[in-house]
């Protein structure tokens, strides 16, 4: 099809002062990108994105993320454009409550929006998540005859991004696979923030991709409708089995005079010289103005964008019609995996004298998983021998084995993060990840925008207190788990043994809203037979259940989550008749059961609780009480046996019967 510029170039015009309207009307905002980067977006959405605007999440689309999220109105300008259902009031409703149009964009919120980017770097990340669960599906589902998967994924970034850990580790993950289906174009405008790029980096970014296997390509003018198709195209095209990087200079706030080319055009700053900016882009006085010819041309496009998706409609039926079990193990990423089946009838249940570390006890679990969800994936952070989660059915994922469910990472623990985000977000496979638990705060911020984006990533971070030993305090996460609870809809469960792990996992895969962590032990840990494996395995699908029942009328709860909770079992022993144990391993879910279930766990008649986990103690006086008290570690560890140590830092039974006893 032949590049339109002339209607392009009105439309850039138009797309413009949308940005600016927007901007100028709530008066916060980033008007640097969007202007800057507007004859990509034209280009991109105009003319050679595959796409369908009546059906965003369609299988085979193009996947655009816009990294450089701050720079929100690009994308919505060119969503509303396209025809999404995007309407022209939710663009004059930028950054009000309740919008279609947030201040940075949000998966789930906006039709259109692949993933939640504004952390810097993040939908780099997410970007090379989207091309691998791309390259995964082509070798999962296409066929000689019918090829249902051959799309690309288009990532806009900035300086911003560029100069991120998080974009750089995944960068060079992609280049090492060789995820040719990936294109990341680089609005290089040399601004950032704060004052001029030359302040802060000097790099030759071409060199520095072409180093790490990627295809580069630099566009003196980025502006240039013509280059840009070319170079789209070429990327598109390439055979090269290298990822690609369209270098693009632009001038940021372009349009603006004022400002445009400083670090003045990144924020808002240009939006007071609205009137003018729209004047000089031939603009009349209308605001939020689209020309009936742009909608007339933008409105063709999409009928020749659902042209196209019909015919691969054809293709995708003849497809289901020859290939029922493909298609039916596609379908199934869209089915609820039930944690009751799994825990009864799919984990075989361990000896009753078992003594085995929760990560073994997690190796054991997850074969058996794998096995019935297969579009369950599992990668480490180079630990696969620590965090024993590889799958051992099947065989790594590379450049000759597009169908290996094992990701090998490297020690990127923090772009593992992020494209595991990515995974989640095409919706096709299923996400694990590991690493050592003390290693969370390196992920952190990927765990965090999984969390917010509500995606039902798995994380397997072994290693997880003071019992880790030898490593000492920069390995023991004595503070972990508890900043790792207090994320809004992050489900931390931390098993106290074998069969409490298997219920573990059985509540991860049966989450849909939302990314779950499992804390497992180095250490082995007993059997907690005083009730069923049963009841154990459903007690943690609750979050808290009672271990040890008491023989008579109530005066002690014990409480306790993890390996620690072998000690609270021996000190109910001692205390004798009338002391309950209750095993906490997930506080979001027990705090999300009926008030109750949970007065049936924690009666409020009985005010004599103590808590025991090897870590910091605070979070724990919501279930103690003013008048409990938390056996805990307030401090960072020390090297010694993972034994030697917990009975250095007070983590013992006489502990705990003491503190019982003190109350």
């Amino acid at each position: 099809m032949k590049l339109h510029t002339e209607i392009l170039t009105q439309a850039s015009a138009q797309a413009r002062g949308l940005a600016i309207d927007a901007v100028h009307k709530c008066s916060s905002g980033h008007l640097g990108l969007p202007l800057g980067a507007t004859e990509i977006g034209a280009v991109l959405y105009g003319h050679a994105l595959v796409h369908n605007p009546d059906e965003p999440r369609w299988l085979n689309r193009d996947r655009f993320v816009l990294s450089a999220g701050h720079g929100s109105m690009f994308l919505y300008t060119w969503l509303h454009l396209s025809g999404y259902d995007l309407a022209l009031e939710e663009l004059k409703n930028f950054r009000v409550l309740h919008s279609k149009t947030p201040g940075h964009p949000e998966f789930h919120e906006t039709p259109g929006v692949e993933a939640t980017t504004g952390p810097l770097g993040q939908g780099v990340g997410n970007s090379v998540g989207l091309a691998m669960s791309g390259k995964m599906a082509e070798a999962r589902f296409n066929t000689p005859a019918h090829a249902i998967f051959d799309h690309h994924v288009v990532c806009l970034a900035g300086d911003g991004c560029m100069q991120e850990g998080v974009a750089m580790e995944a960068v060079e993950f992609a280049g090492h696979q060789g995820l040719d289906n990936l294109i990341l174009i680089y609005d290089s405008n040399d601004v950032t923030l704060d004052a001029m790029a030359d302040k802060t980096q000097s790099e030759n970014t071409a060199l520095r991709f072409k180093a790490m296997n990627w295809d580069v390509q630099t566009l003196a003018d980025g502006h240039d409708f013509a280059a840009i198709l070319k170079a789209v195209n070429k990327a598109k095209k390439a055979k090269t089995g290298k990822p690609q990087l369209i270098i693009a200079k632009t001038i940021i706030g372009k349009g603006i005079p004022e400002v445009q080319g400083t670090s003045k055009g990144h924020g808002e700053g240009g939006a007071k010289f609205s009137d003018t900016a729209r004047k000089g882009l031939g603009l009349p006085e209308e605001h939020f103005y689209v020309s009936p010819a742009v909608r007339e041309y933008f409105a063709a496009h999409k009928k020749r964008l659902k042209r196209a998706y019909g015919k691969w409609r054809k293709t995708y039926e003849a497809w289901r019609t020859v290939n029922p079990e493909k298609a039916a193990l596609l379908d199934s990423r869209n089915d609820r995996i039930s944690a009751a089946h799994l825990i009864e009838k799919v984990i075989p249940h361990f000896p009753a004298d078992a003594k085995l570390a929760t990560r073994a006890a997690g190796k054991d679990v997850l074969q058996p998983v794998a096995a019935a969800v297969p579009l369950l994936i599992s990668g480490s952070a180079d630990l696969h021998g620590s965090t024993l989660n590889y799958i051992a059915a099947d065989k790594d994922f590379d450049k000759t084995n597009r169908a290996g469910r094992n990701l090998r990472y490297g020690i990127r623990e923090h772009a593992m993060a992020a494209i595991n985000n990515g995974v989640a977000y095409d919706g096709i496979f299923r996400p694990s990840c590991a690493t050592f638990l003390v290693f969370a705060d390196y992920s952190r911020g990927s765990m965090r925008l999984a969390a917010l984006s509500k995606l039902p990533v798995i994380y397997i971070y072994t290693h997880d207190s003071i019992g880790v030993g030898e490593d000492g305090p920069t390995h023991q996460p004595v503070e972990t788990v508890t900043g790792l609870r207090i994320i809004p809809n992050l489900d931390v469960i931390r098993p106290a043994d074998p069969e409490e792990t298997a219920g573990a996992f059985a509540a991860a895969l049966e989450r849909t809203d939302g990314p779950t962590l499992l804390a497992l032990s180095r250490q082995a840990v007993p059997m907690l037979n005083d009730i069923p494996a049963s009841m154990r395995r459903a007690g943690v699908l609750k979050g808290a259940y009672v271990a040890v029942q008491e023989t008579a009328p109530l005066t002690h709860i014990l409480l306790s989550s993890g390996s620690e909770l072998q000690w609270a079992v021996a000190a109910a022993k001692q205390l004798g008749v009338g002391t309950r144990v209750v095993s906490v391993p997930s506080f979001l879910r027990f705090d999300a059961q009926s008030k109750e279930y949970r007065e049936s766990i924690l009666p409020s008649s009985c005010r004599k609780r103590v808590a025991i986990e090897a870590g910091v103690t605070g979070l724990w006086s919501k279930y103690v009480g003013l008048d409990g008290k938390v056996v805990g570690i307030d401090r960072f560890g020390l090297s010694a046996p993972g034994n030697i140590a917990m009975k250095e830092l007070g983590i013992t039974t006489e502990a705990v019967v003491a503190a019982a006893k003190s109350l």
